[in-house]
């Protein structure tokens, strides 16, 4: 029978681990249906019959069944309070292991398929794992804005953890088959033979070293429910779909990834985006609402209340008064009465032993010496600084105490001298460098309250950072203080006759006590002496202390329960403190728990984070007995998660006699003193209950005994009742302070003598937090006297006992819900502290993006972690803080060890962490980025408003009420000038002309590096050669009217007089850039692709070239054997052709324009020789060019105006062109401006690399170019040629720098052109200036131009494009219905000739020159119609956004002037949530968020937005990048990023026109081929 029992037992109770597991795998939304379908497929399992271990079967009874279940279910629900389940299950560790092993050998595993972040090698370093000591955390201040909050919360590591990490996330062993051997066998041993709760805690920190790898590939809220749910899978029938298998609660909408097959996917690129895309799909928890949204103003999505939170219900509190405080007859009047009554009668009664870092007693302080030696101070404060006449201290004064932890006795001594002499002392912390955490902060507090005096110890002054001269330097932020040693052989002894002057305790200031802010500010509390003494008087009857009572203080005493109870407390009732100091607790972190059994401590003063290292270490002691202790303190007892380390303490201890009534913990403030302790019970009363409350409950501030939520639940222990004289109540967080209702979270406050005054100089602050008149209901006060606020959060319970729910530094407000910082910093330590936490170091803070709070988790990993357990744990803690507190953390950044900011006790440094976090100064080595799952309040997407149809058209230019937006250059025909060149239809006929009229007129002169003249060309020397190259082709080539011939020159004379030679020969040419001979491999390629798709019959080059493209690199490259016959053009044939040709047809083909566009299009434009001549013409007349001016052009001249200028305009206006090819200022940035300047030019023409390589080239060296004589002060014209919107920034900073050299800020505009036609807009020399107009970035994401003031929000600097060239008209249609726009409407820019004159006159190109002929693409760019208003006119559709608007300005015919402003191309433009964005507007705002950032494209992937940035910085800054480019994305775009990749400078391709290549970056990241430093997926 025995065995029967036993496994029934072993049985049931695998059963209920594995009903847990799944109860708490559904702590996501599960419907009724759901729930039930899991709960019978578990049974399922169990239903037939088990063999047993001994031979026997088991058949459950459906009864038993049932409650066996619905004690499970309470078992879960009410898991933190109720351990049985606990202890039974460490009873039994091998049924423990065999339910796992049980659940693992059904678990199917599965490979984790998360988009990994990418790494470069370099990033990824192994450091050695240091050896594991204790907590590297204070033992003292918590106020340090969360200062160790972050390590006072790693209690939650004992009991809370160990279900964390088993329940929600499957234990070590339940998440991977590999691991489940090495996990059982160790924990069936390593649980063995001690009792239950000493096993259960082996169980907890054994279990951090069999970890395996947990499988995410379910995105589910916990892990556990791999174990439940594989458990179930396996049971369904082969081939049941798989669909059914994914339909687990996901995280929010992340769900992880794997292929639609299953196969988890691999780690290439295009792959792992494609995983984040299927991550992505679900919706969002909170689905965005339908909503009005107005016509500009974009709301965003306001978190509406949910009709069915829980809202208070109870009645109105009532104030809690504490016990009456007893005035025992002989208390002292001050505590310097008391200090003189003991250092006289008791002067041998030992009052504080301090430890050295062995433990061994160091020193041992009587009464009898801390009176004198504090007298001794006080003299020499009043009479020995300064002179008699100016003393340097006088009483009242405040002065700074700098004593290291070590060292309470010579702290003592101060603080007690400055008390005698009537100076108030401002115990602060030691400053060990000059820029420590904090340390600026901390010297304001000083210059604010005036203090010119730090006392310190010897030994801390030797210690303190010297100047070479010796003279301790001024620290940051700090005023000029003078250091005063208070070691006694330092002073001089007072006079017989003087004594300090002792009364008693009054309104004066006795002390202030620090406190830093959750902002990093540090405040000073000033406590009054009355204060000081009832506070003493209050904790005394609270604690029942007695005279020559032993306490061991752990805490630091120079502020907060440390300073209350070790220091002054103790003195009044002559009590003998053992301090043990921090450096102590590092290595030993049982040496508090020796010492209260070697004094027979009565009382102990701790943090739980002390309880909970004494619990690691605790093992190797043996001779362990705490039955002296009466009275354990807890200090931080009111962090919700202190009553894990207390029960896991006492379960150890308890064996050790440590009595369950023995711990008290207490809530305490640095404004309010001590607001709540718990009294020591009388033996065997029964200790208080607990609250176990809903965290969903908490999040809304109301108290929900919890009954429904499975894993979140808080539970509370209380922290005693109101201090003796005191008066609490709990207020409103928000508006007036009303009294809460009983089941409200409210702040506390508190009406007593024993608290803190003021903020030290602070009236506002002061009267907000100390000067507080609660108001009931009706609004009347309910006292006259004024409460102070505690910072505390929670309740008072039943019994009067007080609760406290958090801090108000500590609480994050995220979509309108509640959640405290100290929570979730436990939650994530849950998730596997000691296998990853470095010294369970987390901070928790929120930043606000887009109008709301976003969590971010910072972390210290362990050295040894390697990538892949960081990415596991990360993802495990959103699962856990998802599942149990229902909010998303919008970052998760891993630090290395020991990197993080510190507060004087080793906590961290909140604020400055955060500070760092947002300067990009944190350099995380891994980081998560969640914002696609926590941002929820993204406006709605735009749906497109109806356009204007035929029935808006009102009369003749009016659309809806608008003139229509039209405009037109000067008429070409109506212009008179004697241009000679205008009765030539062909440009060979012009250069013919010129060479016969002015042979030795110069039309070209090239420059070298050096600014000198490498060649220049007359206009008979050109057409001489231009015949020679003209016999050449029909001699060797045997070409024929109309073949076309690539011209592959670098920038030069010969590339112009190859193009003359072909036009000549009746060829047709087409230029192309020259590969580059250090990138063969990519630039060759463009070429030969160019030469092929246009057809060339032959290509003409020069000899170096030549070899270039039949050289081994390029045989690599291309197939060399496929070019058409390459000429070179070195040598050419001594005579001319017999005959020169002269086309039948001005439009028949001039010349071909082959460019790539910036979207990675290569596309040929056909150049008719009446367009040629137009467009010649139209730019003589803009820029007013004669044969007399000389013009300096530094631009690429293979395409587009580039080319025309280089090439073209020279011949027809016969002015002389100065040629500056840009690959030459690479070598010389000055060589253009030089130029300009010394040939003295009017008019120059650069583009956007030149002028920005001059601006970052030479900005620092306009003094010397001044001194060297260079003078900008003749230009007028200063145009840049480009195909885009004009770059405003560039242009005004490099107007700005080169001011000084005499360049006219007016001077510098810029042009505009497209493929359609090549130039629309130039400057030009008339006119009036370029007109910059600022417009709403939102609006234009809809399409709509809105004019803003200058320096408005979301406002966008447009400038003018330039003025539109003569003989060009442009309108403005809808690129969707092409219907025309009305002015200051956004839409395409159309264009088209002026036909009035001159008939087939304008320059726009005739169409495409393409292999395949698409019809359909060139008649909807080329030949163009409106869909209503002037339907006839043939328009050219440019491809470009942009908007008209007329101005008030007069042109030259004083008619006022319309401005073209162009927003950006339409094939660049990314269409998301409904709206249009131009990627120059993301990609400025993240170059402006860090000056590591150079550049930046952004591109889309599958709805995607990519965010490349160039990185020039150490890789180490990399992932500092992730966060800022996600936020500042967000808060001015409305775009949440999926994919942020930092690369190296240079890797974004930019083509020779500046203009950025975001299609080859695309494709070439997602082949694989950026080598990037750092790829973040952003969940």
């Amino acid at each position: 029978l025995i065995p029967i029992i036993l496994h029934s037992v072993a049985f049931c109770l695998s059963l209920k681990f594995k009903i847990c597991s799944v109860f708490l795998s559904m702590a996501g939304d599960i419907t009724q249906k759901g729930y039930e379908k899991k709960r019978s497929k578990l049974i399922g399992a169990y239903l037939p019959q088990a063999p047993g271990k001994a031979g026997c079967s088991l058949k459950l009874h459906p009864a038993l069944l049932t409650e066996l279940l619905t004690h499970t279910h309470c078992a879960v629900l009410n898991y933190r309070s109720n351990r049985d389940f606990l202890y039974v299950l460490h009873m039994f560790p091998d049924v423990h292991t065999e339910a796992v092993q049980a659940a693992l050998a059904k678990h199917k595993e599965r490979k984790m398929a998360v988009p990994m972040p990418s790494k470069r090698r370099s990033l990824v370093v192994q450091s050695s794992m240091d050896a594991y000591t204790p907590p590297d955390t204070s033992s003292g201040s918590e106020g340090e804005g969360q200062g160790d909050g972050t390590s006072s919360s790693q209690e939650g590591s004992i009991s809370m953890e160990h279900w964390i990490s088993r329940a929600i996330h499957g234990t070590s062993s339940t998440t991977t088959t590999t691991s489940s051997t090495a996990s059982s066998s160790s924990s069936s041993t390593r649980s063995g033979g001690s009792g239950a709760a000493a096993g259960r805690l082996a169980d907890v920190l054994a279990q951090h070293n069999h970890s395996a790898p947990p499988d995410v590939t379910g995105y589910t809220n916990n892990t556990a429910n791999t174990t439940a749910t594989d458990a179930i899978q396996v049971e369904r029938a082969p081939g049941a779909g798989t669909a059914a298998q994914r339909q687990t609660p996901k995280y929010g909408n992340a769900e992880l990834m794997e292929t639609g097959d299953g196969v988890p996917v691999s780690s290439r690129v295009s792959a792992k985006i494609q995983q984040l895309v299927n991550t992505l799909k679900r919706p969002k928890r909170p689905p965005l609402r339908e909503f009005f949204v107005d016509d500009f103003e974009e709301l965003l999505e306001v978190q509406q209340p949910d009709p069915n939170q829980p809202k208070a219900e109870g009645a109105q509190m009532v104030p809690m008064r504490g016990e009456q405080l007893g005035v025992v007859t002989n208390w002292p009047p001050s505590l310097e009465a008391a200090l003189q009554r003991w250092g006289t009668i008791s002067p041998k009664a030992p009052c504080l032993t301090t430890m050295d870092t062995n433990g061994k007693p160091l020193y041992v302080l009587t009464y009898g010496k801390l009176w004198s030696r504090s007298v001794k101070v006080a003299y020499n404060l009043l009479h020995k600084l300064g002179t008699k006449q100016e003393p340097l201290v006088r009483p009242g004064d405040r002065v700074a105490l700098v004593f290291p932890n070590n060292d309470p006795a010579s702290f003592m001594t101060a603080f007690y001298g400055c008390l005698l002499a009537e100076v108030v002392p401002v115990p602060i912390e030691v400053p060990l460098t000059r820029k420590d955490a904090g340390s600026q902060q901390i010297g304001f507090l000083l210059g604010s309250c005036g203090v010119t005096v730090a006392l310190t110890s010897d030994a801390c002054h030797k210690g303190l950072p010297k100047s070479p001269t010796g003279e301790i330097p001024q620290f940051k932020g700090w005023p000029k203080v003078m250091w005063f040693v208070t070691e006694s052989k330092h002073l001089s002894k007072p006079p017989r006759d003087w004594f300090p002057h002792i009364k008693e305790a009054n309104q004066d200031t006795a002390y202030i006590e620090y406190k830093t802010c959750k902002d990093g500010s540090v405040l000073g509390v000033t406590v009054m002496r009355i204060a000081m003494l009832t506070h003493c008087q209050a904790i005394t009857q609270s604690c029942s202390y007695t005279e020559a009572e032993t306490i061991v203080n752990v805490l630091d005493f120079k502020k907060d329960v440390g300073l209350w109870h070790a220091i002054q407390t103790s003195v009044m009732n002559m009590m003998h403190v053992i301090s043990i100091p921090y450096a102590l607790m590092k290595v030993n972190p049982l040496s508090w728990i020796q010492k209260v059994c070697q004094y027979k401590a009565k009382v102990a003063c701790v943090k739980s984070r002390d309880m909970h290292w004494a619990l690691v270490a605790h093992r190797d002691q043996r001779d362990v007995n705490l039955s002296s202790l009466r009275m354990l303190v807890v200090a931080d007892g009111s962090n919700p998660w202190s009553i894990s380390s207390c029960d896991a303490f006492l379960n150890v201890f308890q064996t050790k006699g440590l009595k369950p009534e023995v711990i008290c913990p207490c809530a305490s403030s640095p404004e309010a003193l001590t607001v709540a302790i718990r009294r020591p019970l009388e033996e065997g009363t029964t200790p208080p209950g607990r609250g176990i409350l809903s965290m969903q409950g908490l999040s809304h501030g109301v108290i929900r005994v919890d009954s429904e939520e499975k894993l979140s639940v808080l539970t509370l222990q209380d922290v005693g009742s109101v201090m003796p004289g005191g008066l609490m109540c709990v207020v409103k967080l928000e508006g007036v302070p009303q009294l809460c209702k009983t089941d409200e979270i409210g702040e506390m406050c508190v009406c007593t003598v024993a608290t803190g005054t003021s903020y030290y100089g602070l009236a506002g602050m002061t009267k907000n937090t100390f000067e507080v008149f609660p108001v009931s209901n009706n609004g009347t006060p309910i006292s006259e006297f004024p409460f102070t606020r505690t910072g505390l959060l929670g309740f008072i319970g039943p019994a009067g006992l007080i609760f406290v729910a958090g801090k108000m530094d500590g609480l994050m407000v995220v979509g309108g819900r509640r959640h405290n910082a100290d929570d979730i910093v436990a939650t994530a330590l849950a998730v596997e502290p000691m296998k990853f936490v470095y010294r369970g170091r987390i901070a928790v803070f929120s930043i606000t993006v887009l109008h709301d709070e976003r969590i971010v988790v910072v972390a210290e990993q362990r050295p040894d972690s390697t990538e892949e357990d960081s990415f596991q744990w990360m993802s495990r803690v959103l699962q856990a803080i998802d599942g149990i507190h229902q909010v998303g953390v919008y970052c998760l950044a891993l630090v290395p060890s020991n990197t993080l900011p510190k507060t004087p006790l080793g906590g961290i440094h909140l604020s400055e962490t955060k500070q760092l976090f947002l300067e990009g100064a944190l350099h995380p080595c891994n980081v998560l980025m969640c914002p696609h799952t926590c941002v929820t309040n993204l406006p709605k997407p735009r749906q497109k408003q109806p356009e204007i149809g035929p029935a808006s058209v009102m009369v003749g230019n009016l659309v809806s009420g608008k003139r229509i937006a039209q405009a037109s250059g000067r008429d070409l025909g109506q212009i008179e000038d004697n241009d000679q060149a205008r009765k030539f239809l062909f440009l060979s006929e012009v250069l013919q002309w010129r060479a016969q009229t002015t042979p030795d007129h110069v039309l070209y002169t090239l420059l070298n590096s050096r600014g000198t003249i490498a060649s220049s060309l007359t206009c008979v020397q050109l057409h001489k050669r231009a015949e020679k190259i003209a016999a050449m082709l029909a001699e060797r080539g045997h070409l024929q009217d109309g073949d076309h011939v690539a011209l592959v020159y670098p920038p030069g004379i010969d590339l112009i007089v190859a193009f003359y030679g072909c036009l000549y020969a009746g060829c047709v040419p087409i230029t192309v850039r020259p590969p580059h001979p250090q990138n063969i491999a990519t630039t060759l390629p463009t070429v030969k692709m160019i030469v092929e798709v246009s057809r060339s019959v032959c290509v003409m080059t020069t000899q170096v070239i030549t070899k270039l493209l039949r050289s081994k690199e390029a045989s690599a490259a291309v197939d060399v054997r496929t070019w058409p016959p390459v000429m070179d053009t070195d040598d050419l044939p001594k005579k001319k052709p017999p005959l020169l040709y002269k086309p039948s047809n001005p439009d028949t083909l001039a010349y071909l324009d082959f460019s790539v566009s910036t979207t990675g299009m290569l596309a040929g434009v056909k150049m008719s020789h009446t367009a040629t001549s137009a467009f010649c013409r139209s730019i003589k007349l803009q820029c007013e060019l004669y044969p007399s001016r000389e013009v300096a052009i530094c631009l690429d001249p293979y395409c587009g105006l580039g080319f025309v200028l280089w090439c073209l305009c020279s011949v027809y206006s016969g002015h002389q062109s100065i040629l500056i090819p840009p690959s030459e200022l690479e070598v010389n940035p000055a060589l253009w401006l030089s130029a300009v300047s010394q040939y003295k030019v009017r008019d120059t023409f650069c583009s956007y690399s030149v002028m920005e390589l001059c601006t970052k080239g030479l900005g620092l060296q306009t003094d010397s170019l001044k001194a060297r004589g260079l003078d900008l002060s003749r230009v007028r014209t200063c145009v840049v040629v480009a195909e885009e919107r004009p770059r405003i920034a560039l242009t005004q900073s490099f107007s700005k720098l080169f001011k000084d050299l005499g360049l006219h800020p007016r001077a510098v505009s810029t042009s505009f052109g497209c493929r359609v036609n090549l130039a629309i807009c130039l400057q030009g020399t008339s006119g009036p200036d370029p007109t910059t107009v600022y417009v709403d970035m939102r609006a234009l994401r809809h399409d709509r131009v809105r004019l803003v003031e200058r320096g408005s929000p979301h406002s966008l600097p447009l400038m003018e494009s330039g003025k539109i060239l003569p003989g060009v008209r442009i309108i403005i249609a809808n690129p969707e219905t092409k219907g025309p726009m009305g002015e200051s409407h956004l839409g395409e820019i159309f264009v088209r000739e002026n036909k009035k004159i001159w008939v087939h006159s304008g320059h726009n190109a005739s169409g495409y020159f393409t292999v395949y002929g698409d019809e359909a693409l060139q008649s909807d760019h080329f030949n163009s119609r409106l869909s209503f208003g002037d339907t006839q006119t043939v328009w050219a559709r440019t491809g470009y956004l942009g908007f008209l608007r007329r101005t008030e300005l007069t042109d030259a015919s004083g008619e006022r002037h319309d401005a073209l402003y162009v927003v950006g191309a339409l094939e660049e433009a990314m269409e998301l949530r409904g709206m249009r964005y131009h990627p120059i507007d993301i990609e400025t705002s993240v170059i402006r968020t860090h000056k590591s950032i150079t550049e930046c494209a952004v591109f889309t992937w599958t709805n995607l937005l990519v965010v490349v940035v160039e990185l020039d910085g150490s890789e180490q800054e990399a992932l500092d990048l992730v966060p800022l480019v996600t936020n500042v994305v967000l808060e001015e775009h409305y775009l949440i990023v999926g994919v942020v990749v930092v690369v190296d400078i240079g890797v974004i391709p930019i083509n020779s026109r500046g203009e950025k290549q975001r299609m080859h970056l695309r494709d070439g990241f997602l082949a694989d081929q950026l080598d990037p430093i750092y790829v973040a997926y952003n969940m």
